[in-house]
């Protein structure tokens, strides 16, 4: 019994050697030097806090004392916010105090502990009284006041609700086919997150990081790590938009996509074959529905991944790509992060050069299984040598006329938590568990950069699958295998969750983004009972910025083989998403200029109203217009939230709503509830069967008048190059001032920034409930004509001017030429 003793004593004290809490600590000494101090702790602990301006700190907690960490930041880019920003450390009694332009920070000695205020007094962030911080071996956990009335939002494209509250979740990118409504963790890992109170943490540690938000206990939450250095950063802002913009400091902004691939775009897991393209082309501009892209999954592939087109399935690559070309079509072919062993050449070839990650147990490349093609080699994206090889090998179908590539399965595929085999592998910069959450990453930093080496100044499309922060940089995104694969008629939860699934993944800097419309699991064995959840899916998928349909196998899911009524309804809905495309793609413009997303939850618009913390369903394109879409099956009605303001219904537009209101909404199945801020202006464009098609197109401004003055700033580029970088452009001002009796519309000078706008004409829609009195342009009475004589040679003659009012549809119709000079048009009511 004496050895038990003693042996247990000895045990009880190598584990509190191991594992302590924070609230044992005192605080010792600081310094500080110009924007950063470090407090020191009676057992070596060390925690440094850097300003990077008056409302974000970067916080590092050292448990040994050791500021070292094996890589720099991935995601992080910038941490210069302020240059020369500088702090005073006043010290007192119990307490150090940190005082900026917009902060209080309080770092209390004994315990150890510290709080942020905002210069009002008021309580953003602080530690939790009992246990700040917690340490056992290498794992660190951090826990935070909660207050009762604290939500969040954040973490990228996670499912659930959008209001984290009560949830806990981890990063690990995982493969989830199918994956369900409530399924964690999924393929992206993004350690960003935004309070209520007005600040963001990002968690910047690449392992397999937790964070819970009250589900362990309502009076904290945290965030831990099993390992690597512990550094997060506190963001503070008025409101979520000001919290995003920082983000996009740290982590950089998110590059803009062609504006082709802001078009509708075809797809299918076995579109690997030249006949099938050409046939789905050949359909789409026979039947006249808009398209510009058609993707080959990974079948395209001779070998994975030599990046050489299957013999078989192509008889002539070039002459295809070619073809499409002429007809408006560009094509994004599939790349994997691996080489099959059964690729002999390839596989020798980065065998040889130790191209792969390792098996730390042998020395030898790691033995991969892969979904297809064979056991493989993982390729090491970290590893500098790589990227020379694999830009010649990708640039090759690039030269063929291939148009971009999504990178898919750089989870990588199959090393999910339960694969811990996969730990085994050893990276240039580290073990799997370090660079996991990174692979992805690695890869598509190196797919961008070497397109770009090979293409000079030419726009990159990437889309991936798995990510992590900083991905902006170089890719864009969508949701993976989303859908029901036991029962694909049973799938709309699935469709459900992709909204805030996608809008969550918008407030983590993923702007461009898509679900897999029609979902992409389960086969479709009866297009009539499908047809219906297929369309819903389609109402909300043409409203995504990179809007793509796309299922397994060999299940085509063309509009038209859904049958007539369906094609007829999926025709108009990818019309409208063509004809509001100069309104997204301005949108675009601001998401790489701020970080802000097209498609916005509820919160970002209106973070004052409490009514849309719980709204999962509903969201913004851009700032002036709201959507419902519909996902329960047989809907014949819909419940929808308006927050404040005045609404009208974009489908009926004599309809008009006051805010703040829950409302009943009648539907059909054609039905797209959308609504319209009173005042907006929607930047428009002719229905084209393809991006760029109409040379000299008309711009359409549509415009719902409120006494309030409004404006809208229409931002146009080459939409093929990096220009965009240097700011070369053209932004195009339209302001709105009317009154009860006059109705006053500037345009504005455009300005040019060396980009210059082609000839064309402006078409105004002004919505007003009568006939107008008189209408001047530049103090000159203008015209009636006819709509059709409005419509006449819009693209071709630049000289004549008119207006048309329809009384059955009260909408004012005004033709000008784009004279790019100020011009004023006056409407007396």
């Amino acid at each position: 019994m004496k050895m038990v003793r003693i042996y247990n004593s000895i045990l009880i004290a190598l584990v509190f050697n191991i594992s302590w809490s924070q609230n044992e600590l005192n605080l010792i000494s600081a310094i500080s030097d110009k924007n950063k101090v470090v407090f020191s702790c009676e057992n070596n602990t060390k925690i440094s806090l850097e300003f990077l301006d008056s409302k974000n700190i970067k916080f590092w907690y050292a448990p040994e004392g050791n500021f070292n960490r094996n890589n720099e930041s991935f995601a992080v880019i910038n941490e210069n916010f302020h240059a020369n920003y500088a702090i005073t450390v006043n010290e007192s009694a119990s307490v150090y105090e940190i005082f900026t332009d917009d902060l209080r920070v309080m770092v209390y000695k004994s315990p150890f502990k510290i709080q942020i205020f905002n210069k009002y007094q008021r309580l953003l962030l602080g530690d939790d009284d009992s246990r700040p911080y917690t340490v056992e071996g290498t794992k660190i956990k951090a826990y935070k006041k909660l207050r009762n009335d604290e939500h969040f939002f954040g973490l990228g494209e996670k499912t659930g609700s959008l209001d984290r509250r009560g949830n806990s979740f981890i990063m690990w990118n995982s493969d989830k086919p199918c994956y369900s409504d409530r399924e964690d963790p999924l393929y992206k890992s993004i350690p960003f997150f935004m309070s209520s109170y007005n600040y963001g943490i990002f968690f910047d540690n690449t392992y397999k990081t937790t964070f819970d938000f009250g589900k362990e206990s309502k009076d904290y939450f945290s965030f831990s790590a099993p390992n690597g250095a512990f550094i997060y950063y506190f963001m503070y802002g008025k409101d979520y938009k000001e919290i995003i913009k920082s983000y996009t400091e740290l982590t950089g902004k998110p590059i803009m996509p062609p504006n082709w691939a802001f078009g509708w775009a075809q797809s299918r897991g076995l579109l690997t074959n030249e006949e099938l393209t050409m046939d789905i082309a050949k359909q789409y501009r026979e039947r006249n529905i808009p398209c510009d892209i058609i993707y080959q999954d990974i079948g395209w592939v001779d070998g994975l991944q030599n990046f050489k087109w299957h013999k078989d399935r192509y008889d002539n690559p070039k002459k295809m790509l070619s073809d499409l070309a002429e007809n408006g079509f560009k094509v994004i072919v599939s790349q994997d992060p691996v080489v099959s062993q059964a690729t002999i050449e390839q596989w020798q070839e980065a065998n040889s050069n130790d191209y792969f990650a390792i098996d730390k147990r042998s020395g030898k490349s790691y033995d991969m299984p892969w979904p297809w093609g064979g056991n493989a080699g993982v390729v090491d994206f970290t590893k500098p040598e790589v990227a020379n090889w694999w830009g010649k090998l990708q640039q090759q179908p690039i030269n063929d006329g291939v148009k971009g590539f999504w990178t898919d399965m750089g989870e990588p595929a199959w090393s999910n938590e339960e694969s811990t085999d996969r730990l085994q592998m050893k990276h240039h910069l580290g073990m799997h568990d370090e660079i996991h959450n990174v692979y992805g990453l690695t890869w598509d930093k190196v797919v961008t950069e070497q397109f770009e080496k090979h293409n000079p100044n030419q726009r990159v499309f990437q889309m991936t699958r798995a990510a992590y922060s900083g991905l902006q940089r170089y890719t864009f995104g969508w949701s993976g295998d989303s859908g029901n694969g036991e029962d694909v008629t049973s799938g709309w939860k699935n469709l459900a969750n992709q909204i805030p699934l996608g809008l969550s993944a918008g407030l983590g800097l993923i702007p461009f983004w898509t679900t897999d419309i029609s979902g992409y699991c389960g086969d479709i064995t009866n297009y009539d009972e499908f047809s219906e959840l297929y369309i819903r899916w389609l109402q909300f998928g043409v409203f995504n910025p990179l809007s793509r349909a796309h299922h397994e196998g060999n299940n085509a899911v063309e509009p038209w083989l859904f049958g007539p009524e369906t094609e007829q309804i999926a025709k108009q809905c990818i019309e409208l998403k063509y004809q509001l495309h100069p309104y997204t793609y301005t949108l675009a413009r601001e998401a790489y200029d701020t970080g802000i997303p097209i498609m916005r939850a509820l919160v970002l618009e209106f973070p004052n109203d409490e009514n849309v913390y719980g709204i999962d369903d509903q969201f913004m394109l851009g700032k002036d217009i709201l959507i419902a879409p519909i996902i329960k099956e047989g809907a014949t009605k819909r419940m929808l939230y308006l927050p404040e303001g005045n609404w009208i219904d974009y489908n009926s537009p004599e309809k008009m709503y006051s805010g703040e209101q829950t409302i009943e909404y009648p539907v059909s199945l054609k039905t797209i509830p959308m609504f319209v801020k009173f005042g907006a202006i929607i930047s428009k464009m002719p229905i084209m069967q393809y991006i760029n098609q109409i040379e000299h197109a008309p711009v359409i401004f549509e415009i719902f008048p409120s006494e309030k003055p409004s404006a809208f700033e229409l931002y146009e580029d080459d939409g093929t190059t990096n220009n965009y970088k240097r700011n070369i452009f053209s932004k195009t001002r339209i302001e709105s001032h009317g009154s009860t009796s006059l109705l006053e519309i500037s345009l504005f000078e455009n300005q040019n920034n060396l980009f210059k706008t082609e000839k064309r004409n402006y078409v105004l829609q002004i919505h007003l409930p009568s006939k107008p009195k008189k209408i001047l342009l530049n103090n000159a009475k203008l015209k009636p004509t006819t709509l059709s004589k409005i419509n006449e040679d819009v693209n071709s003659n630049f000289n004549d001017s008119g207006f048309n009012y329809s009384s059955e549809n009260q909408i004012l119709t005004i033709r000008i030429p784009d004279s790019k000079q100020k011009t004023i048009i006056s409407i007396t009511k």
